[in-house]
């Protein structure tokens, strides 16, 4: 749901900022997007991303549920719930809009906090209040199965002990699952642009990395469990839905920017939201991207972004899940790799080593 009040400094996702005029056209391209599927497709997890999905009203988001429903029912066994998130604003609920997200099957939230601080949430220019946090998470947290904040560190002139007070206000709240991300400057963004001329600096990287550590070290020490690199969660609330992306299952998605992984093929729809909606009302496809992986490139893939994941990978699961063994795609690099003391090895698990946590995304391109 690309609809937002406005665009962030620090935002490149896909969204339209001050569109009203566009959401019931968009809602419509969204219907006869999933009417292109040729039969329903009943679902584990359903995932509404932003943009923002909590901007739409109350009578949106029942007729955006009432499509999803035609395509993607919800598996229903008497020993399994489905996990239906959405990913919400803090400015925008009130106990009306918290119903309808209840009665429309929403039971994991994710909060859009990023810091109880007003200077850091006015530098991120963020439209709500610490105050409003606080106030969303009681709304909902009765309604809900699950509730998720998410933190950003790393924001100009936060020190380490403003980034303690950030987390330890998250602990103390009745919050099931936290994301921390240290705040990236994206090419595109005003804050690229204000970091460009000299207006805006990042925060040290040894700065960084230690708000990075106080928060596995705080979260964890008080029962939040460390499950991937940047998310946290009390036992039984893991995301669902984002374990599917780190193990490799295949997922649909619908919407401008939405990416799907059906059956080893990758389709990417258009990022503009005009043209996504255009395309769509005029009867074409609204894929800009296709690819289909070989079985080699899928398992290297899967490799990766299973091992986000504090588990790692076992040799087993990955020979089963891929048909290749670990040790002759990634032999070489595994062994640099567990020299340098940034994975460990076992001889069944692989998995990310403390010192690891601070540079993975820099070791993924040796496994590609």
């Amino acid at each position: 749901m690309p609809f937002c009040r406005h665009r962030c400094g620090y935002c490149n996702f896909t969204l339209v900022a001050g569109r009203d005029d566009l959401i019931e056209s968009y809602l419509q391209a969204i219907d006869l997007e999933l009417q292109t599927l040729s039969e329903s497709h009943p679902v584990e997890t359903l995932f509404l991303g932003g943009g923002t999905p909590s901007h739409l009203s109350a009578s949106q988001l029942k007729r955006l549920f009432d499509s999803l429903r035609q395509r993607f029912p919800l598996r229903s066994d008497s020993d399994f719930v489905a996990e239906v998130s959405m990913e919400v604003n803090p400015a925008d609920i009130d106990e009306e809009k918290a119903l309808v997200l209840a009665e429309c099957g929403v039971n994991r939230v994710s909060i859009g906090g990023q810091s109880f601080d007003e200077t850091r949430l006015k530098l991120l220019e963020r439209d709500h209040s610490p105050q409003q946090i606080r106030d969303v998470v009681a709304t909902l947290r009765p309604l809900m199965t699950s509730v998720s904040l998410d933190l950003i560190f790393g924001v100009p002139g936060c020190s380490l002990e403003d980034w303690q007070k950030d987390l330890d206000e998250a602990i103390a709240l009745p919050v099931d699952h936290v994301s921390t991300y240290g705040l990236t400057f994206e090419k595109g963004t005003s804050f690229w642009t204000r970091q460009h001329h000299g207006d805006l600096s990042a925060v040290d990287e040894g700065i960084e990395r230690e708000m990075y550590a106080t928060a596995i070290d705080s979260l964890t020490n008080n029962g939040i469990e460390h499950y991937e690199v940047s998310n946290f969660a009390r036992p039984g609330h893991r995301c669902r839905h984002n374990e599917t992306y780190w193990l490799g299952e295949q997922f649909f998605a619908v919407g401008p920017g939405a990416a799907r992984f059906v059956n080893g093929r990758r389709e990417v729809n258009h990022r503009s939201t005009t043209t996504y909606i255009n395309k769509v009302l005029a009867g074409d496809s609204p894929v800009a991207e296709v690819e289909t992986l070989s079985k080699e490139a899928s398992a290297r893939e899967r490799f990766i972004f299973a091992m986000r994941r504090m588990a790692g990978v076992s040799r087993n699961w990955f020979r089963r899940v891929s048909g290749f063994e670990i040790d002759e795609l990634f032999g070489e690099a595994l062994q640099r790799h567990v020299a340098g003391g940034w994975l460990d090895d076992d001889g069944q698990t692989i998995a990310l080593t403390r010192e690891g946590l601070y540079v993975s995304d820099a070791l993924w391109v040796d496994y590609v």
